[in-house]
């Protein structure tokens, strides 16, 4: 083999791991991926099937609240950017108080706000869905939250401006003179 073809066989390989190494690099680096946002507010709706009645509710990672005979601890809440296809997932423990005060799991695991029928607890009497995960609540955090960050509210709507007052009634557009 000549020096000037075996040159020539080293650059197309050397092209060839370049070339490759540069696709799998731009295939999968690391802040190409959809970072998650852990949020410390998770909101769930809770079916009553005996009043009908559905309600909202947020709880704070690590908090455990009582919905009806259902008890709910989010342990993790994620969503992605908004610049991301929506995927909001939550990491759920969920215990049902029994009538002799028993304490017993009856679902854990995660939870998708995007599909509620593949992972709703579904009980007897009550049903509990993930809806959203959120940064801020109404209701403060409990004592000694330890979890994620939790943001301030919004004051107010920026674009509705400070004067606005609704009357209900619809502007009609100003009568053409000319007809």
């Amino acid at each position: 083999m000549t020096l000037k073809v075996l040159r020539r066989r080293l650059s197309s390989i050397a092209l060839v791991v370049l070339t490759s190494m540069s696709v799998g690099a731009l295939a999968l680096p690391e802040d190409a991926r959809a970072s998650r946002i852990e949020n410390p507010i998770a909101v769930f709706n809770g079916l009553d099937k005996i009043t009908g009645r559905i309600i909202d509710f947020d709880v704070y990672i690590g908090e455990t609240v009582q919905f009806g005979a259902l008890q709910v601890t989010p342990r993790v809440c994620y969503t992605r950017p908004p610049t991301e296809a929506a995927k909001t997932t939550a990491f759920i423990e969920v215990d049902e108080v029994t009538l002799n005060n028993e304490v017993q799991r009856i679902f854990t695991g995660w939870m998708f706000a995007a599909n509620p029928g593949v992972h709703a607890v579904e009980h007897g009497v009550y049903d509990i869905w993930l809806v959203d995960c959120k940064k801020y609540s109404d209701v403060p955090p409990p004592e000694g939250y330890s979890g994620p960050p939790v943001a301030d509210a919004p004051e107010y709507d920026p674009l509705a401006g400070d004067d606005f007052e609704s009357t209900g009634e619809i502007p009609l557009p100003p009568v053409h003179p000319y007809r």
